[in-house]
This record gives C-alpha cells, structure tokens and sequence, in this order.
C-alpha cells in the first residue's frame, strides 16, 4: 500500500493496471464511510438507511462522472443541520426527497452555466466559519444522544437558545444531564478516548492501523460492548425499542430490500419554501464539493487538476438519484477524500468499489449493523465537529487580523443562534463591509507640494470610493492647482465621474484649476495600459 510519500510519480493507466492499488483502497473508504453515513443520518435527524443510500449513490452513481480523480461523496456532516432544519420545514421525509431532487437539478443548470468557479466569490472567513459553525451545532445536537437521551428526543429547526423546553437541543441536553445513560455515557467517553488516540501520530506511522480507521474501531468496540452486557444478563445495557441501537430495516430478499428505498413527494415541488430548501442545499453543497475537490488535488500524489463543471453536473446527478430513492443530499467528503488518497487510491475505480460494498453490507449484514449503539455514532460526530470548530481554527484566524476574524465570528454565531443560510448570509453581509472598507482606503491618495496637489487612482475604482474621493477634493484649498492621475485605474464607474465632473464645473468658482491625465470624464471606460519602462 502506498501513501503520499511512497507513491510513485508516474501513474498508470488503465483500469486493470490500477486496481491493485484501488481496491484496497477502496475498503479502507467503505470501512470509513459505513459508520460515517449512519451518524450524518442521525446528526441530520433523517432515516438511518437513507444514509446508507446516499453512500452507495456517492460511489456507484457519481465516481463514474466526476470530474476529479480522488473525491469521493456521500452524505456531509457540512449539510447535516440545514439537512435536519430541511426536514421539519418540509414537514415529511418525502416532501424533503423533493427537494433533493431539484438541488441536483440546480447543480447541473450550475454546471452548464460554468459555476465551477462559484466558492472563489465567497471570502475564506466567511466559509470556515460557516464549517466551524457547523460544527459547533452538531456537537450540541450529538450531546443528548451521547447521554443516551435518544427516544424522545428529536431535532428542532434551530437551537432555541432562550427556550429550556424539553422539545430544544439546549433543553434536551439539560435534561439528558439529569437523566444520563450509564452505559451510553462510558461507550461515549471510551469511544472519544479511542478516536483521539487512533489519532496520534505514532499509531499514523504503523502501516496495517490505516487499514483499520477509528470510527470502524468505536462502532465494534460499542457493539462488543453492548452484547457483552445483554449476553450477561446486566440490566445496564442499551435496548432497541429504547432507540438506542441503530435501526435499518431488514431484507429477507431482493424484493423486500427494494421495498425499502423511500420516493419523493413530488407535489410538495410546488411549495416555496421547498424551492427555497433545494436551492439551499445546491449552494451549500456545491460550496463544499468545490472546496473538498481543490483540496483533494493539492493532496493528489500525481497532481492532477479536477474539472470543477464536470464535477458539478456529477454531484448533480448523484443528488437527483439519491433524492429518487430515499436518500440524503451528497456532496465530495474531505474525510473520506483523504482516506481514499492516503490508502493509495489511483482512480475512480476506489470511490466505486467503496459503494458496491456499501451495497453488499447493507443489504446482507443489516441485522448486524442494527446492533451498533447510537453512543457510538454520537462519539464519531462529537469528533467531527470538533475537528470543524476546533480551537486553533479560531486562533489562526484571530492571527490574520480584525477583517477576517470578525466576518468568521459574526458568521459562526449566526449560523449558530438562527439558521445555516442566514448566518451565511450575514456572514457575507460582514465580509463585504471589510472588502469595501479595504477598497475604501487605499483607492485614492493625495498628495501636495505648496499649492499644487496630485489626486491619484491607485485601482479600480466604483461607488464605495464616492466618500473618500469627495473628501479629498474637499480639502483642496482655494486657488489650487489640481492634477488627477488615472493610470493605474482599469476602469472607473459612473458615480466616481459624476463626484469628479461636479467638481470641475464648481472649481471655476474657487479660482481651482484642474487638469488630468487618462482620465476620461465623460463616460465609463477602461483605461489603456501603459507600457512597461
């Protein structure tokens, strides 16, 4: 098995020439996916198979079209809450089906209208706050269900700060305080022991602990836990009709398997809000698959650079199968990504083989996987946010300074207090006051020397220059000479013009002469290069 250091530099081609490296690969992503599919169904409040369906679609149905070499979708912890928001608003798991539908329908219409380029127009701050946002949520909606508060417990579409009902996240967790699980609590804590351990860099080193992931590890472990105690006779230990366990339903055959998979509602298409929720979860998923996919070809062994459209149009289709049949929206994982590409994966082959045994254990294994604890699952997701929300995040962007730190704070608790599009959106709002305000004090600059004053152009400039542009010509005194320079700007707008023209024609009045110099003032342009000296 090769890692990223091993890897040779000369890739292979061909299917058959590639598959001894992809087919280990390929397990060591389904061993990472399996659990991961069952808890961002839990964390997103929706059915646990339609999980596991969005897996299998991830690999069967999108690997084959993608535009990169190494993503691999499935379910994201990235959409679980506006997936769990999604569901309440929709008001069924089927009216949200339908919106799963028209998501992947907006990804395509994305893809042909060439938005691959679509993360690069959201500020870096206001994304990882988005994400650490996130995080912060699914932390507090996986604390109850790590107390073993799982069967009256249900997701509410925000966190109800001010309101210590039972019904809120915030309520729940109090009231899972007081009526703790004993063994939930112990599979919870032994669990997040194992995973922060797995983590070291030492056991890193050990080549055949790749193979075996964490989250495989914590979902075994609970298991073995459990029957240990039921087997004993102990009282102590986690029920079914309690919902502690994971609960997939059981096929006896091929039909029966098929009579499982969950159809749209597709009436509720005429719905706003559900219009609404699927050009939501298009954005937001297609913001992660474009950043998961740069990502994935920064680690690329061979450096190959993904085709963004053909990814969207595949993350497109995928979600339109997916909402098809019963499962939740995909979008690339950077978790499962790094696992395929640290594994020694090639090609497509990995992502593929990862879903077909997705497929194989879903459909002859499920009486064991309904065994697995829901304390298990809960330790891997209090994990996962964590590594979205986790404290050196929140320091290195502090290092970078007041402009990024306050759009991402302002963006982590908007998202955290109300919803994950309005919190974007205020994020963004945040984002623009500090690009403008940028752009704002270093357009312009004046310079004098006794009663002769140069107003220079140093970029671009448009309306949010209008005040600093009007100062500047106002603290030009009587009986000056002025000289304004538009080298350096491409281009300069209409309102910019206007504030200049108005001052010509009342400079006469002052006895303030003014000239310039590629600068023209009569109509938008773009400014002629200069030549090189």
């Amino acid at each position: 098995m090769n890692t990223l250091e091993s890897a040779p530099r000369r890739l292979d081609s061909g299917i058959r020439a590639n598959l001894r490296y992809d087919f280990p690969a390929g397990v060591v992503v389904f061993l990472v996916a399996l659990p991961l599919c069952l808890g961002i169904a839990l964390a997103s409040n929706a059915p646990l198979f339609s999980g596991i369906i969005a897996g299998i679609v991830g690999g069967i149905i999108i690997a084959p079209l993608s535009g990169s070499a190494l993503s691999v979708s499935g379910p994201a912890a990235g959409l679980a809450v506006i997936v769990a928001q999604g569901i309440a608003t929709a008001g069924d798991f089927r009216a949200f089906l339908a919106a799963v539908v028209l998501a992947g329908l907006f990804q395509i219409v994305f893809a042909l209208i060439r938005g691959g380029g679509l993360a690069d127009y959201i500020p870096n701050c206001v994304i990882k706050g988005m994400l650490a946002g996130i995080g912060i949520v699914i932390i507090l909606k996986q604390i109850p269900h790590a107390l073993g508060r799982d069967q009256d417990f249900t997701f509410t579409d925000t966190l109800s700060f001010l309101n210590f009902e039972e019904s809120s996240t915030i309520g729940a967790i109090i009231a899972g305080i007081f009526s703790a699980q004993p063994t939930a609590v112990g599979i919870t804590l032994l669990s997040l022991v194992v995973l922060l351990v797995w983590e070291h860099p030492r056991l890193k080193q050990i080549p055949w602990l790749i193979l075996l992931p964490g989250p495989l590890v914590v979902v075994v472990l609970g298991l073995l836990i459990n029957e240990t105690l039921r087997w004993s006779g102990s009282q102590l230990y986690l029920r079914a009709e309690e919902a502690h366990l994971v609960a997939l339903p059981v096929a006896t055959d091929l039909q029966s398997f098929i009579a499982q998979f969950t159809f749209p509602d597709v009436q509720a298409l005429q719905r706003a809000e559900i219009i609404k929720l699927a050009l939501t979860l298009a954005v937001v998923a297609s913001l992660e698959t474009l950043l998961c996919v740069e990502a994935s070809d920064k680690m690329d062994p061979f450096k190959r650079i993904s085709q963004p459209n053909r990814e969207l149009f595949a993350q497109g289709v995928g979600n339109m199968v997916s909402g098809l049949i019963g499962g939740l929206p995909l979008t690339s994982v950077i978790v499962r990504t790094t696992a395929n590409i640290y594994a020694g994966g090639r090609t497509r082959m990995s992502a593929f083989i990862h879903g077909l045994l997705l497929l194989f254990a879903v459909f002859s294994i499920p009486g064991l996987l309904n065994r697995i604890p829901i304390a298990s699952l809960a330790a891997i997701l209090l994990l996962v946010g964590y590594k979205l929300a986790k404290p050196e995040l929140f320091k290195a962007m502090y290092a970078q300074g007041y402009a990024q730190f306050a759009p991402f704070v302002v963006t982590v608790v908007a998202i955290v207090a109300t919803d994950l599009l309005v919190g974007i959106g205020i994020g963004l709002v945040f984002g623009l006051f500090f690009v403008i305000r940028a752009n704002y004090r270093s357009a312009v600059t004046l310079v004098s020397h006794e009663d002769a004053y140069l107003l220079r152009f140093n970029k671009d400039a448009t309306f949010i220059n209008k005040i600093e542009l009007k100062r500047k010509l106002q603290s030009i005194p009587d009986g000056a000479t002025l000289f304004i320079d538009g080298t350096r700007a491409l281009y300069v707008d209409q309102d910019i013009l206007d504030v200049v023209n108005e001052f010509r024609a009342a400079a006469r009045y002052r006895n303030i002469t003014v000239s310039t110099s590629n600068f023209d003032e009569k109509a938008p342009r773009l400014a002629q290069p200069q030549p090189a000296h």
